[in-house]
């Protein structure tokens, strides 16, 4: 099968390549600056999303059967939301299987817990363009299906582990939140569940998010912990002390998403214990 990996030289991004070259799938990949030294397996190729004759142009020269767009621009609008309405107009129209990779950040906190019904109700610019990105993808390519994730963690390359080693070497000013509360999934959990929405073909709306809900504080001593860190080092704080705090307590409910897999997604408890 011929796979495209949109955002393929990110965190997540990465995970899926890995993934899909293990499978056997013919696989290409997007960078948006600097191409990735990576696998001779892969096909990159160079993408700016804002552009939506070069994304219908990309898609229609790979001709992949799914489209798995992981990127992420922040809150730039043109890329973050103009961009993933390019991409989902592209691939519906040209027939692609597309899997959409949304975020946590849509949602305000004001209930807690999110199942997947919940609309969203963003605080923020990231979530304002998540959030309009969601409804860009589900309204032009209806067969789509637009995964919703948390804060991601890998093997000590995830930007909140990176974080927690800086602070708890010194190297780094700050501190890890104790109200900010999430629900982490680990990487290879997370790129297995999509990949399993990507070959199942079913549309909708998807969760996937481990069921362990932590502040950023709790989650860094885990991490600490579990690299030979020295936990007390690490500093304190609030989230609401800060100018613009956000969302503060999201925790999402994949327990009706995770009823559909048989990828099991673990609790950060779990995978970091």
């Amino acid at each position: 099968m011929r796979v495209l990996i949109i955002g393929g030289s990110g965190f997540l991004g990465t995970e899926l390549i890995r993934r899909a070259v293990a499978a056997g799938h013919e696989t290409a990949a997007t960078f948006a600056t600097r191409r990735p030294d990576t696998s001779p397996d892969v096909a990159w190729r160079h993408l700016d999303v804002r552009h939506a004759a070069d994304v219908a142009g990309l898609i229609a020269d790979v001709a992949p059967s799914v489209v798995l767009n992981a990127s992420s621009g922040g809150a730039h609008w043109e890329t973050t939301a103009d961009g993933a309405a390019h991409v989902a107009l592209a691939a519906a129209g040209q027939g692609r299987r597309l899997v959409h990779v949304s975020s946590d950040a849509v949602f305000s906190g004001a209930r807690t817990h999110y199942d997947e019904s919940c609309p969203p109700d963003p605080l923020t610019p990231y979530g304002a363009a998540k959030a309009a990105a969601e409804t860009a993808v589900r309204h032009l390519a209806p067969e789509a299906a637009v995964a919703r994730t948390s804060l991601i963690i890998g093997h000590g390359r995830s930007p909140h582990e990176r974080l927690v080693h800086a602070l708890a070497v010194g190297s780094r000013e700050g501190a890890l939140f104790t109200d900010d509360i999430r629900c982490p999934v680990h990487v290879t959990d997370l790129a297995a569940a999509l990949w399993e929405l990507a070959l199942r073909g079913a549309p909708g709306m998807f969760h996937l998010a481990g069921p362990d809900a932590l502040s950023r504080h709790e989650l860094g001593v885990l991490i600490a912990r579990r690299d030979g860190l020295d936990p007390t080092r690490l500093p304190t704080g609030l989230r609401t002390d800060t100018p613009h705090p956000g969302p503060v307590d999201v925790r999402l409910d994949s327990s009706a998403t995770q009823r559909q897999l048989r990828t099991r997604l673990r609790g950060a408890r779990e995978f970091l214990g």
